[in-house]
């Protein structure tokens, strides 16, 4: 019709070509993110208040939407992550969290009283009315992890509820330091002996 009134419509047919296709990638995009966003959902990947790693941002879920994920970090960032752009989640509230600690001591020390202690200190933990509702295994000794330059590392584990280990973890530290200065314990440190002539 407008062609019929002298309109040149070849710009106009261009034009809206080239809308067209905008507006399909830019479609194809949200759809992405729609799909993804339904399968997180459905799957239960994580919820708000989850602490998750998605494609390397940590923090904790504030806000979930089928487009996308909202996550604030440590420093109090908001990440705003479309559901097309995930390609990892790791969630580390889900189920149980793990206490996983590396305790150095000294080359002279036995390992094995050491082990005692740190067996001692988990079940006193879990037998504490404050610290053992948030535990479902006592923290204890599993092996030695690393012969290093300056100490003999210790690897400490245990399971708690999602999201408790953190203050868990801060305490076992504060106890292991208190007992082993109690028993005779060392926990060494790197140090720099300077010779003057």
């Amino acid at each position: 019709t407008l062609s019929e009134f002298g309109v040149n419509i070849g710009p106009l047919i261009a034009g809206a070509g080239v809308v067209g296709i905008a507006v399909g990638f830019g479609g194809q995009y949200l759809i992405k993110d729609i799909i993804t966003g339904i399968f997180i959902l459905l799957e239960n990947q994580y919820r708000i208040g989850d602490s998750v790693d998605i494609n390397g941002i940590i923090g904790k879920v504030e806000g979930i939407s089928l487009r996308k994920t909202m996550i604030r970090d440590v420093e109090g960032v908001l990440h705003h992550i479309p559901h097309g752009e995930v390609k990892m989640v790791s969630n580390k509230s889900k189920g149980f969290s793990s206490i996983n600690l590396m305790v150095g001591i000294s080359y002279t020390d036995n390992i094995d009283k050491a082990a005692t202690i740190i067996n001692k200190i988990g079940e006193d933990m879990l037998a504490d009315s404050k610290w053992g509702e948030l535990l479902k295994e006592a923290p204890h000794f599993v092996r030695v992890q690393d012969l290093s330059d300056h100490s003999v590392v210790l690897k400490v584990s245990g399971d708690t509820h999602p999201g408790k280990q953190f203050n868990l973890s801060g305490e076992l530290r504060k106890r292991i330091k208190e007992e082993f200065e109690k028993k005779g314990i060392n926990i060494p440190y790197p140090q720099m002996v300077v010779h003057s002539k």
